[in-house]
């Protein structure tokens, strides 16, 4: 029942306390602050909040994903959402504005997981439940839902060594473009990429590319001044996007044919893939991670046990160890574009296939 019924003046004090207690399904409901649907404030909102819109992901899957799912568990409820466009202070501010929204759940992929802390703090004070989604954020989070981002990391190092191939050995100089610093999922990626790849190549350059292709962009072109354009064997970028910037470097150095990793399995990641420009990507698929998020917001806010789908811990940045579901990453290659994101739907050939990569399609048996 929402706030404005809940205030309809029935005729006595006693008898509208009788039925707004009534309403709330718990006669015996005394925490206003309650996250489950019995609340006495009656209200099911859930907040969204995502870290940029540079990302292709965000927008494009993981909102309207994470929506859908929450309307089927839960067809009364509301999403509230916002984006924080890359910028941490914006995303504090943008949790403010939830709190005064009167969310219940709030699910967050954090701009900067240690900026955020005190935020998530305040959201929690005010008896809010907050789901970290994607990147674990710092503070007294319920629930966290995500990857295996070390995983994610040793996929993507081993994808680069298999595209080296016999080239892959010590002398072989490889550049690692990481993800930022201030995302902790970046730090894991590092971590797992440098289990794969370390005494077998030698990583002769490695700078933060802050996860925008313009900086990957700019670090590439550092990496070739330092390194020399004929001494690369191979690019680690930790994301797609990354990759785009440092794909185009590449091209205008006059420097192809070398592995080039990425993250994400964008649209253009693919399609780079297929063109021989991008060696490699890892598929996290966005439906199951929305799904996932979705259901541990309806069930927090229901006040539902949560144990049977946060199975594993993971421990924040603040020492906070957080009930946690991750699931598991795929690397995509040319071989296996069909079995993974066109078998699941994320795209169709049509949409890999535009004219401009028509030619390269039919060579990789996608037309």
């Amino acid at each position: 029942m929402n706030a404005t019924m809940r205030r309809v003046v029935i005729g006595t004090a006693a008898v509208s306390m009788a039925l707004s207690m009534a309403a709330c399904g718990k006669a015996g409901d005394k925490d206003s602050d309650s996250s489950s649907s019995s609340s006495s404030s009656g209200d099911k909102t859930i907040g969204l909040l995502l870290p940029d819109s540079v990302t292709a992901r965000y927008e494009k899957f993981d909102k309207p994903l994470f929506e859908a799912k929450v309307q089927e568990l839960c067809s009364d409820c509301k999403v509230e959402y916002a984006n924080a466009a890359g910028d941490a202070g914006k995303q504090a501010q943008q949790v403010s504005t939830m709190i005064t929204k009167g969310v219940k759940v709030l699910v967050v992929s954090a701009q900067d997981s240690a900026a955020i802390k005190s935020s998530i703090q305040t959201a929690v004070d005010k008896g809010i439940k907050v789901v970290a989604y994607d990147r674990l954020a710092q503070g007294p989070v319920s629930a966290y839902v995500s990857f295996d981002n070390v995983k994610v990391g040793e996929l993507q190092g081993q994808a680069l060594l298999d595209a080296l191939g016999s080239k892959a050995t010590t002398k072989s100089k490889v550049v690692m473009i990481n993800g930022d610093d201030a995302d902790p999922n970046a730090g894991q990626f590092k971590e797992g990429a440098h289990k794969a790849l370390d005494g077998k190549v030698d990583i002769a350059y490695e700078q933060s590319g802050l996860w925008k292709d313009t900086t990957a962009a700019q670090k590439m072109s550092a990496a070739i001044t330092q390194i020399g354009a004929k001494n690369i064997a191979g690019v680690y970028s930790a994301n797609d996007g990354m990759a785009g910037g440092i794909a185009n470097t590449l091209k205008g150095a006059k420097i192809s044919g070398i592995p080039l990793t990425g993250q994400d399995a964008e649209l253009a990641g693919i399609q780079r893939i297929v063109a021989g420009t991008q060696s490699s990507t890892v598929y996290k698929a966005f439906k199951p991670e929305a799904d996932a998020a979705a259901q541990l917001a309806v069930n927090l806010l229901e006040g539902k046990s949560i144990s049977s789908l946060a199975t594993t811990t993971q421990t924040s940045g603040s020492g906070d160890k957080v009930p946690s579901q991750l699931l598991t990453p795929v690397s995509v290659t040319k071989a296996n574009i069909k079995d993974t994101v066109i078998k699941d739907g994320l795209y169709t050939a049509a949409d890999i296939c535009t004219a401009d990569y028509a030619a390269a399609c039919k060579t990789a048996g996608l037309q």
